[in-house]
């Protein structure tokens, strides 16, 4: 027989919730997960005994606040001293402290022991839960993926992205800017209709992160030709502007302070969440809690108006996005010919509004559900890479651009750029240089990302210094500075003196930007044993849950059938008793030993038997 070979799958990495999808007999398979919802929340749970992903940990984070992680996706990539890192630190409840070369890392207390986790660890949990789902689903071991993110991640983010990728055991095919997704997702199906090119203009706004892309889409080929966004503006900002407003009216009304109460605050943010979708059909909700604070249960009305107030900075930040996309890409919204809705916060009314009345009573396109657009455009380019679509995925070309534009500092603190934003990739660009001192040997370079002409207002990805020049006036040496992104938006750097060929590559030096390899080779041995920890774990609940079921299943039987004529009175007893006390033993132990689950059954089993084989005669 042969051996089944695994597709390539497509990866959705949320903030707050992840999808995962594969091309399966000639289309696109959105995975649900164990739990038969198509998307997986991307929270991880570190409990007492266990470590929770997906599901268990959403639900495990109003128990446990403390210990669980969500939002991990704005960590991912950048530096503790970021403003924006900071302000989300405020409002999580588990702990961020700063590490080495300024990094964030998380802080959890797991079996007894405080540990500490980078974002990308705790991405890679999440990407593993979505590998084990997609496997569970194929019957098959997944090695091949393709990892969406915002169009707007930086070159730091897209590179940790790519290494929470390596630490969950995938082979990342490629990093896929999440409204290109879209984009291929809502125009697969219609590409052999295609017979002109139309602008496709996809308005994602997710849990945690916003991007427009404006593309162009004619036959098969998909342009990317401009891009905008902001990685900290989505559900999430939504929610904490709701939160931040019934804190402050719980405390009018009971003069009670609740932010310093992680638990409360985590239901009382659970409660906004329902009341933001329940908005998106509704024009009224109450926001209710029971025992926020002791003794006294919390609930409060919530008008769609109050709502829209409360976050009109917020929406008007995206129309203004939207119109720098637009502008960018120097097309007029009338020749829009298409607009897209992606992210579940795409579903708020007023959001709808404001676009419909900036594009002219434009209608909006939710063909695909929001939530699963971006993996299902993930799922098509997987199957390309790998060679296992059709001829439709095959005629597929994708051509994305670079959000930020990227260049070196020069004599003043100034920008020299060498690749301009919304340049298409991948792509290479050479700029000269030459040198400021008379005799110079050396010259360093500064590489940054960002549209600020002070080059030290920008991101700082790093630097590279070029050695071994020949004594000369200043501004006759030649240098070549190459800039290199390749098709996952990663970029390469390198410099060449032209007279010697004395050649130099990028050098690191904010190491905090992405992991080095012997970091992440301790990180994959830390999944693995984790991983094997999940097992162990998973084995001892399958144990439990099966004598859980025929304990169960047991009693149900001897509560609905006339023992008395199947057996004698003191078997009846001690069937009884032996059911009593198996139920009882599962009471006293929540994660007992594969072992004893097994030996327990097999006890309980055999005093069951009568009844049993009585039942089976009868059949």
């Amino acid at each position: 027989m042969a051996k089944k070979v695994a597709p390539a799958i497509g990866i959705d990495l949320g903030t707050t919730y992840s999808c995962v999808a594969v091309w399966e007999h000639d289309h696109v398979e959105i995975i649900a997960n164990d739990q038969g919802n198509r998307t997986t929340p991307s929270y991880v749970s570190f409990a007492q005994e266990e470590r929770l992903v997906g599901e268990d940990a959403f639900h495990n984070s109003a128990i446990d606040p403390l210990n669980t992680i969500y939002g991990v996706k704005c960590l991912i990539g950048r530096r503790f001293s970021d403003p924006s890192v900071k302000e989300d630190i405020n409002l999580w409840p588990f702990r961020v402290l700063v590490g080495a070369n300024d990094r964030p890392k998380i802080v959890v207390n797991y079996k007894g022991e405080e540990k500490q986790f980078s974002a990308e660890e705790i991405s890679s949990m999440v990407l593993m839960k979505m590998k084990q789902i997609a496997e569970t689903y194929l019957s098959c071991t997944v090695k091949d993926t393709v990892i969406t993110v915002p169009a707007y991640f930086n070159d730091s983010q897209r590179r940790a992205t790519k290494d929470a990728g390596v630490i969950a055991g995938l082979n990342v095919k490629r990093i896929m800017d999440e409204p290109t997704a879209a984009a291929l997702a809502y125009g697969f199906h219609k590409i052999k209709d295609y017979s002109k090119p139309q602008n496709v203009f996809v308005f994602d706004l997710g849990g945690g992160t916003f991007d427009v892309s404006l593309v162009n889409i004619r036959g098969g080929r998909f342009e990317v030709k401009a891009t905008a966004g902001d990685t900290h503006l989505g559900g999430e900002d939504i929610d904490n502007r709701v939160l931040n407003y019934f804190v402050d009216e719980f405390l009018r009304k009971y003069k009670k302070d609740i932010r310093n109460n992680s638990r409360a605050l985590r239901r009382l943010r659970s409660a906004c969440e329902r009341a933001k979708r329940s908005l998106s059909t509704n024009t009224v909700t109450s926001v209710q809690v029971d025992c926020l604070y002791p003794d006294i249960d919390f609930c409060c009305k919530l008008s769609r108006d109050r709502f829209d107030d409360l976050n009109k900075d917020l929406f008007t930040k995206c129309i203004e996005l939207t119109n720098q996309c637009l502008k960018d890409a120097e097309v007029n919204k009338s020749d829009v010919d298409i607009v897209v809705l992606v992210g579940g916060s795409s579903r708020i009314p007023r959001v709808q509004q404001l676009l419909k009345e900036y594009f002219g009573d434009k209608k909006l396109h939710r063909n695909i559900n929001q939530d699963e657009a971006v993996a299902y455009g993930a799922a098509i380019l997987a199957a390309q890479l790998s060679r296992q679509g059709n001829d439709m995925v095959n005629k597929v070309v994708l051509s994305d651009v670079t959000p930020l534009s990227l260049g070196v500092d020069i004599i003043g603190d100034v920008t020299s750029i060498v690749i301009p934003r919304n340049t298409s990739v991948p792509t290479k660009k050479v700029k000269a240089f030459t040198t400021t001192t008379d005799d110079q040997t050396t010259v360093a370079f500064k590489v940054y990302e960002g549209e600020r002409l002070q080059a030290s207002k920008n991101l700082l990805l790093g630097m590279f210094e070029i050695s071994g020049l020949s004594p000369a006036p200043r501004g006759v040496p030649s240098i070549d500075v190459y800039f290199k992104i390749d098709a996952d938006g990663i970029l390469n750097v390198s410099g060449k003196v032209r007279s010697s060929g004395e050649m130099s590559k990028l050098t690191i030096t904010n190491e905090e930007s992405w992991l080095r390899k012997e970091e992440i080779d301790k990180m994959i041995k830390e999944a693995e044993k984790y991983r094997a920890d999940d097992e162990k774990h998973k084995r001892r609940f399958d144990a439990r849950r099966e004598l859980d079921n025929y304990a169960y299943e047991m009693r149900k039987n001897v509560r609905n059938l006339d023992l008395l004529s199947l057996v004698s009175k003191s078997e009846v007893k001690k069937i009884e008793e032996g059911i009593c006390e198996a139920i009882s033993w599962l009471d006293l132990n929540e994660a007992p030993a594969v072992k004893a689950s097994k030996s327990k059954l097999c006890e309980l089993k055999k005093i069951c038997e009568p009844i049993v084989t009585e039942m089976n005669s009868q059949k």
